[in-house]
């Protein structure tokens, strides 16, 4: 049974727990609200730019746009993976790196070789011993700011490893942010472009529109920045998905933290109480022993 003095030392080590655990809570609040109305309107832009290359796409062939179409004689695929640099934000790293164990092995079954660029720590060390001998770069320190420049460098080097046939698709894992409580995986095609159609495009295919220059000089100036695009909105996502993951989970370990304070000074109390007890027993007895 625990002495007085460990159990208010313990209180007190739970307490000074708790502030810590508030006050990145509150930090984490300050910045989700930035983060969260960053990565809500990136949303139009990334899709109306999709929407611009689907539409610029259907009406070309294509078939000398490899970021277009990807490189279907390379069976070999590049998943680029967003995480975070820190821990101490709930499930938020673990659910990335279960997805990407998941992804490799579903791949590799078929036939598909794989090589990962991590971005963000924390899953680059837990895949690291496994995973490890995939990686082709890991890139640190960046996932709490993210910035275009560094969405358009990033961009830079994944079209620089496409042209020199280190793969023929690319995708992106990342975090998409639904809600402070929830945040969902989410895989996103890099090379070949993700082209979506709908009803729209399907009653407008028989317009005719004349471009400006040609649809591939067009297509080989955007394809770029529609990546880079992509890349800088997946590490927005991921952001403030992590801001929010960490919020709720600082949230319950400070709750947790209460509980516990609670649950430890009841207990003190007790023991306090008991030990009172067995002095007055002890002065009681020694008084009807004289």
């Amino acid at each position: 049974m625990p002495s007085l003095k460990d159990l208010k030392n313990r209180i007190g080590s739970v307490k000074s727990t708790q502030k810590i655990t508030s006050a990145m809570k509150m930090v984490a609040a300050a910045k989700l609200r930035k983060a969260q109305e960053q990565a809500l309107a990136s949303r139009p832009y990334t899709s109306l730019m999709d929407k611009v290359v689907s539409k610029i796409a259907s009406k070309t062939s294509g078939n000398s746009l490899d970021l277009l179409t990807g490189k279907s004689d390379n069976k070999t695929q590049l998943i680029v993976v967003f995480s975070a640099d820190r821990g101490l934000c709930g499930g938020f790293n673990g659910s990335i790196t279960r997805a990407v164990r998941a992804e490799v092995k579903k791949l590799e079954q078929d036939g598909i070789k794989v090589k990962l660029l991590m971005v963000g720590k924390k899953s680059a060390d837990a895949l690291n011993r496994e995973l490890g001998h995939l990686f082709i770069e890991r890139i640190d320190g960046n996932s709490a700011k993210p910035n275009y420049t560094d969405a358009e460098i990033l961009a830079n080097k994944i079209i620089s490893l496409f042209e020199n046939d280190e793969f023929g698709m690319c995708k992106v894992i990342f975090n998409k942010f639904v809600s402070a409580i929830t945040q969902e995986v989410t895989f996103k095609s890099l090379i070949p472009a993700d082209i979506q159609k709908n009803e729209d495009e399907v009653n407008d295919s028989n317009s005719i529109y004349e471009f400006e220059p040609s649809e591939e000089e067009i297509l080989n100036d955007l394809l770029p920045r529609n990546l880079a695009t992509q890349l800088f909105s997946s590490q927005m996502e991921s952001t403030a998905s992590e801001l929010a993951a960490r919020m709720t989970a600082m949230d319950n370990a400070t709750r947790n933290a209460g509980d516990m304070i609670d649950n430890l000074t009841l207990q003190y109390n007790r023991t306090r109480q008991a030990v009172i007890t067995k002095e007055l027993i002890e002065i009681i007895s020694g008084a009807e022993a004289l």
